[in-house]
């Protein structure tokens, strides 16, 4: 039944175009155009009052990748003590705690088998109970109780909570050996404010611990924690120096690509480097075109809703533009943070599994080429799930595109851009990964087809695309599922500026979660917007792209995902921008239609989501 169900999602497609009036729909701020209803600013929902549990949140306004610096305690054995006492462990885990309050209580036994299980790999504890009217014999005894191994503190003078700027009495931060926070959140989501559950459903601070000692980024990296709220203040900021500061932002936002071996044309992961690129480091990060991200941002005093939010944070940005514009302090290399591991170029870490092209695609030097088609069985001997993907063409300097779709056994080859992918590599995006319990399905002795889009630079070569495969360790609570929103049929008049053409799913036909979405156009695409509208009425703006570049084809996953109703209807919508006031407009002069190469036009919009098995 929900395969049957997932395929009328996907071909529940009505498509309608019309020519929009010759303005800006975004001149207001808000991404509508005035002639429009307004639909409401976001899809999210308000925080239940009466029962909160942990939520996902963007790392990076949470602080994940900071440096804490090395400070003093004295545990309850009467012994002082720094956070550099535990630089010979692997990991540190930290977490905050308080005798009196009634979901930290619950969290005690859990933080005694989560030590229990990582203590033999190297994995330190420091418990901390931030309250400075709690009774030390009655944390002794809390300690002894729960067979805690680890060193307690009583932190009556809130340093350590004010180092950490910990917010709740249920909160923890995993560290690595340079004090850099890997995760910062909820132990899991057993229990939580008004509710427990009889097991979790997500163990975040587990699951960091293991995909961090595996030499992977954790997927979900920030929580909320429910608990008992802290009045705290955060401690003295970091030496504004490279080591101390802004090496760690250049890692969490730029050596992804700009590392040896990376996609980017430089690296930037020596002092030397970053500083010999200071100026047009500090244009692009001013002009907010690096990192790229081009989601219209949340509105003030607001988090981002989107978990994979590239921009910097304010407190990044200022310092890092404060540094290349100063005096580039070096600072201490023992302040530096670890470097980053990609096992082998594989940003996923390494694969279970890797599937090739079985012959080099010769590129030409100049022209046009058609869409390659190649497929490769799999041959796999069980069904199998996906947890983690990343597609790598070797000659990605000419490869614009990539989708494969996995075909079961003696299914009929499905391969076109309205087809849910099971993969996917544009620029700026060739991975898919997902957190524990969700997982995409590959058949048993699957096909998978490679359609690989080709634009030659000048410079014959050849190419040898493969993807690789991360499986889960179990079946998933949730199958992910690729389906798409297309108008095949628009023409754009020469000279346009301000096209709209439209698509939709009229009727979703069952409840679902939306994970992400992937709006695409080529060389014309102007902005892009995807709306939900509810069988009670409501409508909403799930995401809102006012400026979109053909250059960076991103993804945009939620934070915490986002219901669809059964019986809604989803809107995408995309902006084109065909007269001569766009620089990268092949031809002003022409009526554009869709078409698979760059000159021509596509109107395509992805959304990811999930159904509960």
């Amino acid at each position: 039944m929900i395969r049957a169900t997932a395929l009328a999602f996907a071909c529940l497609v009505a498509v309608a175009s019309a020519q929009e009036p010759k303005r800006n729909p975004f001149r207001d701020g808000s991404g509508t155009g005035a002639a429009e209803k307004k639909p409401d600013s976001k899809p999210a929902a308000k925080a239940d009052p009466v029962r909160q549990g942990p939520r996902a949140i963007r790392a990076a306004e949470a602080g994940v990748g900071a440096f804490v610096p090395d400070t003093p305690f004295t545990d309850l054995a009467g012994r002082a003590g720094t956070l550099s006492d535990f630089k010979s462990s692997k990991r540190l885990v930290v977490a905050f705690m308080d005798v009196g309050c009634p979901v930290g209580k619950k969290y005690g036994p859990t933080l005694a088998k989560l030590e229990a299980q990582f203590g033999p790999k190297d994995v330190a504890f420091l418990f901390v109970d931030p309250i400075a009217s709690d009774s030390p014999d009655e944390l002794k005894k809390v300690a002894a109780d729960r067979g805690f191994k680890g060193r307690v503190v009583l932190d009556t003078g809130g340093k350590l909570a004010s180092a950490f700027g910990a917010k709740t009495t249920t909160e923890v931060f995993l560290l690595d050996s340079s004090r850099t926070v890997i995760y910062r959140g909820s132990i899991d989501d057993q229990y939580g404010i008004g509710y427990s559950r009889e097991t979790p459903t997500r163990r975040h601070l587990a699951t960091a611990i293991e995909e961090s000692l595996a030499g992977k980024t954790p997927v979900i990296a920030a929580t909320t924690a429910p608990g008992c709220e802290l009045a705290t203040r955060p401690g003295p900021a970091t030496d504004l120096t490279y080591h101390a500061r802004v090496e760690r932002i250049i890692q969490a936002n730029c050596v992804e690509c700009h590392r040896k071996g990376g996609a980017a044309p430089f690296s930037l992961e020596t002092y030397e480097q970053v500083a010999s690129r200071k100026a047009v480091i500090a244009r692009v990060v001013d002009g907010g075109t690096m990192p790229p991200w081009f989601a219209a941002p949340p509105a003030k005093g607001e988090h981002s809703p989107w978990l994979n939010d590239r921009s910097l944070v304010l407190a990044d940005k200022t310092d890092l533009l404060a540094w290349l514009q100063g005096d580039l302090k070096k600072g201490n290399p023992a302040d530096g943070p670890l470097p980053r591991d990609f096992a082998t170029g594989w940003l996923i870490g390494k694969p279970d599994a890797v599937f090739q092209i079985p012959k080099p695609i010769a590129v030409k030097a100049s022209g046009t080429m058609a869409y390659q088609v190649v497929s490769v069985d799999t041959n796999t001997d069980e069904e199998r799930w996906v947890q983690a993907i990343e597609v790598q063409p070797s000659a990605r300097e000419v490869t614009h595109h990539v989708l494969v779709f996995a075909a079961a056994k003696g299914q009929p080859r499905a391969v076109g851009e309205g087809q849910g992918f099971f993969a996917v590599y544009v620029p700026g995006n060739n991975t898919l990964i997902y957190p524990e319990g969700f997982a995409k399905k590959l058949p048993k002795n699957a096909t998978l087809h490679f359609q690989i889009h080709y634009t030659p630079n000048g410079t014959a070569t050849t190419d040898q695309t493969k993807v690789g495969l991360v499986y889960a360790k179990q079946p998933p609570r949730h199958e992910v599922r690729v389906t798409a929103m297309v108008n095949n049929r628009f023409e754009i008049p020469p000279g346009d500026d301000n096209y709209k053409v439209q698509a939709s799913i009229p009727i979703v036909p069952f409840e679902a979660k939306a994970l992400a979405f992937f709006p695409h156009a080529h060389l014309r695409g102007k902005a892009a917007r995807f709306e939900l509208h509810t069988p009670s009425g409501s409508s909403s703006t799930m995401l809102d792209v006012p400026h979109y570049d053909f250059n960076w084809q991103l993804e945009y996953r939620f934070a915490d995902p986002v219901s669809i109703p059964k019986g809604s209807r989803l809107t995408y919508t995309a902006w084109y921008d065909n007269s001569d006031k766009n620089p990268a407009n092949p031809d002003p002069k022409k009526a554009v239609k869709w078409g698979q190469q760059t000159w021509e036009e596509m109107h395509l919009g992805y959304l990811e989501y999930y159904l509960d098995r």
